[in-house]
């Protein structure tokens, strides 16, 4: 019996480049807030609609890479920051979250295709999860309370992650259907 081996096209391995590369020159850019440690960003902004361009699987793909190239200690995190100690500073349990962002929100899109409300509860649900690895993660590394690390890390972002759940759900649709008509 032969088995089948997946491989990547070059179509994709294009598309997977090209989202990673902007997730890179993107996600550095970040407003810091008195407020709290963790800065406004438009990474997750990148990655709701990296997933109507790749879809679950390579939008997680494309994040990952993202996340390594960070992590070695490329200049692509927030504020222009790199390295494994940006992984255990505050903002080290959102990056670990948005792993499960890419594959929640990506399931939802690619299952519920067209279903904006779907749509956009799948990303919801996977803000949320990446909110609550993030908000376990800073309550850990600054020895607050769950509600402290929440007002902390989730209430000062909840409007701006609404409008780019919005503003996802818009353009997503879009790009997806740009994307496949170049086929």
């Amino acid at each position: 019996m032969q088995t089948k081996t997946r491989t990547f096209t070059t179509r994709q391995m294009t598309l997977i480049g090209l989202v990673t590369a902007i997730t890179c020159l993107i996600a550095p850019f970040s407003i810091p807030i008195p407020v709290s440690p963790v800065p406004i960003s438009l990474t997750n902004l990148i990655l709701y609609l990296s997933v109507y361009v790749l879809g679950m699987k390579y939008s997680t793909i494309s994040y990952a890479i993202y996340l390594l190239l960070g992590l070695v200690g490329l200049p692509v995190f927030s504020g222009f920051s790199g390295g494994i100690g940006k992984l255990g500073g505050p903002t080290g349990g959102y990056l670990v979250g948005f792993i499960f962002l890419t594959l929640i929100s990506g399931f939802f899109v690619e299952k519920f295709r067209g279903k904006i409300a779907m749509e956009a509860a799948g990303m919801i649900l996977g803000t949320v999860v990446a909110y609550l690895f993030g908000t376990i993660w800073i309550c850990a590394q600054m020895h607050i309370s769950f509600v402290a690390g929440l007002s902390l890390g989730v209430f000062p972002y909840l409007i701006g992650d609404v409008i780019k759940i919005i503003a996802a759900c818009i353009v997503g649709p879009k790009l997806f259907t740009a994307v496949r008509r170049d086929r």
